[in-house]
């Protein structure tokens, strides 16, 4: 599919000092690349907070609390 996107004079630069390394003809393959790689790394982003925010409430009651009292005490001492 062809569509237009907006590029800076440097990134422009940039994707064809790349494409000429790779000896490709244009850019469209590593614009291709670029956008897998982030669409990617997004995925693995929100899957990274879906576990952190799994973990939440899972400390026992008693380690919590243990945990608060030693944050407070660290606290105090920043002051």
């Amino acid at each position: 599919m062809r569509t237009t996107i907006e590029l800076s004079d440097e990134h422009r630069a940039k994707l064809l000092e790349l494409s000429v390394r790779r000896s490709k003809k244009g850019f469209s393959a590593l614009i291709a690349e670029a956008l897998d790689s982030y669409l990617e790394n997004a995925d693995l982003e929100r899957a990274k907070i879906r576990r952190a925010l799994a973990a939440g409430g899972t400390l026992p009651d008693d380690e919590a609390g243990q945990m608060r009292r030693y944050t407070r005490k660290l606290r105090q001492s920043w002051r």
